[in-house]
């Protein structure tokens, strides 16, 4: 590994960015002036199904699992490769220009909400579901949905990139990164080995918000990593994410705005759009 002295002002330098090298950039903002499509229902879903994305789409299904006919919503790809996520009305519903970004047309204006654990956040206290009122309950659920939106970087931007985006392989990150990951995996083993969910006993957001990535960690699905890092060890999170991997709503979240292959659902306006899908 080659020793690099940084200069003494930092410049972008466009051909050293690994697999996005095309779409990364250190400014924000509109980059196309292009409009965001609007379906039939108020709630209006613009994402991918990364683990970010999936977060929503699950809760959007187990919403309607139980019986909220109000949780039905329009679910837009924004394909990140593609820089969609840079077009004046991403820009406008996420000025951070990442996936995914909610739009709600139900009150007197559009409401946008950005940030997966915000949409959440936004949607339990909307439907008062999948978030407990109790004080004690409510902190621990808070607690974990916060722990998974701060630890999961490490996972994604720091283990993900280095091991499997990063133009060329470094040891140092990967084992730093590594080591992260599996203190994470095992802090949530630690968890699970007593309670069925992330934050107790009942299925909440936080849930919703862990399963896509360590769940998919736990199941093979991230990075081709898992006999690197060993996932098979960490009993309980496997466990935990067959269990909700046999849920009919989190079998539909999984699928929802799934752009490469045609395993899934590009876009989803209804219910019906899942028939002939293998579920």
């Amino acid at each position: 590994m080659s020793i690099y002295t940084p200069p003494k002002i930092w410049t972008h330098d466009a051909e050293n960015g690994g697999k996005f090298a095309n779409i990364n950039a250190p400014t924000a903002g509109a980059r196309v002036e292009k409009a965001l499509p609007v379906g039939e229902h108020p709630l209006q879903l613009y994402s991918l199904g990364t683990p970010n994305g999936v977060k929503v789409t699950i809760m959007f299904e187990e919403l309607l699992e139980v019986g909220d006919a109000g949780a039905e919503y329009d679910a837009w790809l924004i394909n990140i490769g593609d820089g969609e996520q840079f077009t004046s009305g991403f820009v406008a519903a996420n000025p951070n220009s990442k996936i995914p970004a909610l739009m709600d047309h139900s009150g007197n204006s559009p409401q946008r909400v950005f940030e997966s654990g915000a949409i959440l956040f936004y949607l339990a206290e909307k439907f008062g579901r999948f978030l407990p009122t109790e004080p004690a309950a409510r902190a621990e659920c808070m607690s974990w949905l916060m722990w998974q939106m701060g630890a999961t970087p490490f996972l994604g931007g720091g283990f993900g990139h280095f091991y499997a985006y990063a133009p060329e392989k470094y040891e140092y990150p990967i084992n730093r990164y590594a080591m992260e990951t599996k203190r994470q995996m095992d802090v949530l083993d630690r968890q699970l080995a007593e309670h069925e969910f992330v934050a107790g006993d009942e299925l909440t957001i936080a849930d919703f918000a862990v399963y896509p990535w360590y769940g998919g960690l736990a199941r093979g699905l991230l990075y081709d990593s898992a006999e690197f890092l060993q996932v098979e060890s960490y009993e309980n999170v496997v466990a935990y994410a067959k269990r909700l991997a046999k849920r009919p709503a989190f079998r539909r979240g999984r699928l929802v705005n799934r752009a490469w292959d045609d395993k899934g659902l590009k876009e989803r306006h209804s219910a019906a759009d899942f028939d002939g899908l293998d579920l």
